[in-house]
């Protein structure tokens, strides 16, 4: 066979390899232009799961938008000080181009070189190396200035719900709240009282129901791990409805919740449904803001184009969802997976059917987000899929939901439901624009709520909250102290001193 012959062979796999990966032809990955960049690529960002991006660039300079196939690029993990590393590594295929790497450390490392590689051949600046101590998860090694452990994680100045959450307050009086709130909701609702002290946890509880009090301990403990908070004292309701009802110019005591109300004033913090996915993340929990960029279904072109619904009875405007629903199949599929509220009315709007991955929602184009017993907490890994959003009017809103826009991330439709047959007949009419919103909001989750971002929330929160006190945080009788948990086979030591300038000046930075 001539050289010529297998030039010709060699490029005719070539285009067939592309054509099936959905690559134009030429496209031909670059190592020195692709694209490498994120938190998990610095030493000082210390999360459950690290997480940096790939983008696959080609040799005339352009994006791949398009995926080159899932096992493109290789990631490796070593430390020149130990044999072998304890780091379990995914790199997921995003399928536009672009891949999220996530790693979970079991130990901690020193000077640890991550390997990216395309055929071998490292790509971008790799290796990169996290120079000095690269703490995991477990390490109980908290940054003792929280100005240079914001700047390493590049945190935001401000959020703006935590502006407009505490803006009620002109200050806050830690012994009276100690006294009041007990007496006013801790007979008929479940209370955490949180104290933290020299960076350490003690709580509380009231109420008969505490149990979601695991998610509150374990993100408090996550953070103490990482950064010395300053000393504070609050409440958590630990509830699904807010519970401050007076008004603005009435006492209100500060109460803070998962959720909020534009009838309530509790102080909103991020769901312990995604609190608890970003500290789980590659631990028992499948279902995450980084997991879910993996699993969008098929491209755009091929999905199903009905609105998807799945879920239970827990809202009025549900039941008419159903009811549409089977009026107009052509336009929606929505049906219950468990009924609870609405029970005696199960012959009208059952049967049951049986529970659908999660995933497999994004098989097709357009998700309805509708309120639960209060906002639906599945709205972050909605707009993390490559689906467009359909998303009820409500009153009820999570922490990011003024950063969002309507028909810039979303389609909104009625409280009541009365354009949405309306609303899905646009999207199917203007089908680039609503691949755009689809877009726009997959962007909005992945700049706002990935972990970097849910840490830098709760440290804000608490550390602004703390400035509103005018009397000193305690350990109140009652209080039990919050063990940090053990790691007796990974044992870390923390190299990190509190210079003396902190030891009594470090909450005024």
């Amino acid at each position: 066979m001539s050289v010529r012959l297998l030039l010709l062979l060699v490029f005719s796999l070539e285009v067939f390899r592309c054509e099936l990966s959905g690559e134009k032809v030429g496209s031909v990955i670059s190592a020195a232009k692709t694209l490498v960049w994120g938190p998990g690529l610095e030493a000082d960002i210390v999360l459950p799961a690290r997480f940096f991006y790939i983008q696959a660039v080609d040799s005339s300079g352009k994006n791949l938008t398009s995926s080159p196939g899932e096992k493109t690029f290789e990631v490796k993990m070593v430390s020149p000080t130990e044999q072998f590393t304890r780091i379990w590594i995914q790199v997921l295929d995003r399928r536009d181009g672009s891949f999220l790497v996530r790693y979970r450390m079991y130990a901690t490392y020193t000077d640890l070189r991550i390997h990216v590689l395309l055929k071998a051949q490292h790509v971008a600046k790799s290796p990169y190396i996290l120079q000095g101590r690269v703490y995991h998860e477990g390490c109980d090694c908290p940054q003792p200035s929280g100005s240079v452990w914001e700047k390493n994680m590049r945190c935001p100045e401000s959020f703006a719900q935590i502006s407009r959450d505490l803006s009620l307050y002109a200050s806050v009086d830690p012994d009276l709240n100690a006294q009041e709130i007990p007496k006013r909701f801790g007979q008929r609702q479940s209370l955490c009282h949180y104290t933290i002290k020299e960076n350490k946890v003690y709580v509380k509880t009231f109420g008969e129901h505490v149990g979601f009090r695991i998610f509150m301990d374990a993100i408090l403990l996550s953070l103490t791990r990482k950064v010395r908070l300053p000393d504070v004292e609050f409440f958590v309701n630990l509830g699904d409805w807010p519970l401050e009802k007076r008004k603005p110019t009435d006492k209100l005591h500060p109460i803070f919740s998962w959720c909020g109300s534009n009838n309530t004033r509790d102080i909103v913090m991020p769901t312990y449904d995604l609190t608890e996915s970003v500290l789980e993340s590659m631990g028992r929990v499948s279902l995450d803001m980084m997991s879910v960029q993996a699993n969008t279904g098929p491209p755009w072109p091929e999905k199903n184009a009905t609105a998807f619904w799945r879920g239970r009875d827990s809202r009025q405007e549900r039941l008419q969802l159903v009811k549409l629903s089977r009026a107009r199949p052509d336009f929606i599929d929505a049906a219950f997976t468990n009924f609870f509220f609405f029970k005696h009315d199960e012959s009208l709007y059952g049967p049951l059917v049986k529970h659908v991955s999660f995933f497999d929602f994004f098989k097709y184009k357009y998700q309805i987000n509708i309120d639960g017993t209060v906002a639906a907490y599945r709205l972050p890994y909605l707009l993390a899929g490559d689906s467009v959003v359909l998303k009820q009017d409500s009153s009820y809103y999570e922490h990011f939901y003024n950063e969002l826009r309507p028909w810039e991330h979303y389609i909104p439709i009625k409280a009541n439901l009365g354009d949405l047959l309306e609303k899905i007949k646009w999207a199917r009419d203007h089908d680039d624009e609503a691949r755009k919103i689809a877009l726009s909001g997959q962007q909005f989750a992945r700049s706002h709520l990935m972990g970097d971002r849910i840490f830098c929330y709760y440290y804000k929160l608490f550390k602004e909250y703390s400035r509103l006190q005018i009397t000193e945080p305690k350990v109140r009788e009652g209080m039990e102290f919050v063990e940090q948990p053990k790691d007796d086979l990974f044992p870390c030591s923390c190299d990190r001193t509190l210079p003396p300038h902190y030891i009594l000046f470090y909450f005024f930075y």
